[in-house]
Formats: C-alpha cells, sequence, structure tokens
C-alpha cells in the first residue's frame, strides 16, 4: 500500500485579493506563497519519495518545483489533469465578496453534492476525479515501487477536500467541515480494507516519520485496537 502526501499550492495573488481563481491563466504564487512553498518543500525533503504529481494550474507546478529543488534526488514531476481545480465556469475571476451573495453560495455551503457552477462543473463531478485520479495513480506507484512507497500530489483546497472526504467515508456534503490552508500536508494512507488518514492541514512538523519500512506497511493487520503504539513503534 502506498502513502499519498497531499499539498495545497502556496498563497496566491488572487487568495491575497478575495478572488476565485479557477483555472484563470496567469495565476502565480504571491511572496508569501513562494515562502510557503519554500517551507513545505523542505518538510517533505526529509521523505524519500517514488513520485511528484501536480495539477496543471501554474500555482501547483510552482509549489511542485519548490519541492523538486530541495531534494537531493532529482524528483521528475507529473502533471495529472485529474488533479485540476474543479471547473468553477463563470465564477472563476470573481470575488468572493459577491459570490458569497449568490442563491448557489449557500447551496455550495450547505449541500454541495447538489451545487452545479454555471458554464463550469458539479462539485460531485468534481470529486469524483479527483478521487479517482489519486486512486487511479496511488495503485500505479504501488505496483511499480512497492508497499510501502510514497508519493506527492499537488493540488488545490477543493480537491484536497473531497479527497479526505472520500478517504474519511464522509457524504460530500459534509465535506466543508474540513479544512485546508495554502502549503499545508495531508496525508493518506490506501490499503485493501480501508484509506487511513494519517495527517490534515499541517503546516509544521516533521515528516520524517513517513519513512518507515516497507515490511510494516505491508504487515498492517488494519486498525489499531486501543491506538496502537504510533508510528515510531518497531514494525
Amino acid at each position: 500500500m502506498a502513502t499519498v502526501i497531499l499539498v495545497r499550492h502556496g498563497r496566491t495573488t488572487a487568495n491575497a485579493s478575495g478572488v476565485l481563481a479557477g483555472r484563470t491563466a496567469g495565476v502565480r504564487l504571491d511572496d508569501t506563497g513562494a515562502e510557503q512553498a519554500r517551507r513545505v518543500a523542505e518538510r517533505i525533503a526529509a521523505v524519500p519519495i517514488d513520485a511528484l504529481v501536480t495539477s496543471p494550474q501554474e500555482r501547483c507546478r510552482q509549489t511542485a518545483r519548490a519541492i523538486a529543488a530541495a531534494r537531493a534526488d532529482a524528483a521528475r514531476t507529473v502533471t495529472d489533469r485529474g488533479l485540476a481545480e474543479c471547473d468553477y465556469g463563470e465564477w472563476q475571476g470573481r470575488p468572493i465578496r459577491e459570490l458569497a451573495k449568490e442563491k448557489l453560495w449557500q447551496t455550495v455551503q450547505r449541500q454541495p453534492s447538489a451545487a452545479v457552477f454555471p458554464g463550469g462543473e458539479s462539485m460531485v463531478t468534481m470529486q469524483q476525479r479527483a478521487v479517482s485520479a489519486v486512486r487511479r495513480r496511488d495503485a500505479a506507484i504501488e505496483a511499480e515501487h512497492g508497499a510501502g512507497s510514497v508519493w506527492v500530489a499537488v493540488s488545490h483546497g477543493d480537491i484536497i477536500k473531497s479527497v479526505l472526504a472520500d478517504a474519511l467515508g464522509m457524504h460530500l456534503d459534509l465535506f466543508q467541515r474540513l479544512h485546508v490552508d495554502p502549503a499545508s500536508v495531508s496525508i493518506v494512507q490506501f490499503t485493501p480494507d480501508r484509506p487511513y488518514v494519517l495527517a490534515t492541514n499541517s503546516t509544521a512538523g516533521d515528516l520524517s516519520w513517513l519513512k518507515r519500512p516497507a515490511a510494516k506497511a505491508r504487515r498492517r493487520r488494519g486498525a489499531d485496537v486501543g491506538g496502537g503504539a504510533g508510528s515510531g513503534a518497531p514494525a
């Protein structure tokens, strides 16, 4: 079973100005976002990874380049359109303060499974293609590199929240309970029985505990009754 480190891109000029960027071209990290990308790259540099995959949006590719640059091994970056930002259609490029007055805004907040963005995609479609992309890529990486492999997926807030909701067994209508900050790390380990969510919205701290032996990953017997001894315990 492989483990995926889900990384949200660093802060952008659109984030800072309160605009819904969506798939608008030319949205880049601002100075704060570039520093956030550098810091998350330093955290991930302690972990051997087998693949670095990114959304096609420029802000994610910038963040992925920072992650690759911080590594001693030359991690090749692959783009996966399944990790692309939600297609917000006519909403993209508009100020959040204006969108919050739209009737659809309340649907997005309270019943996202019923939300369809005008000229764009539904949130159900967004989740389906994101989850499918992550699970398909995860299975391919495990097949190529074996149990215990770790990979990084750089994507967007709503995309990562939808993947986490699926891993947690949450209905999409509950996914707004999750929060994913710029340049945060969330970690999911997929197994034949179920996914295990190992971290969410982590913005600081050592990640070297992810270097656990592959043999330990192979011998996972399911959820530890009583909570277990933690990631630092002997295999």
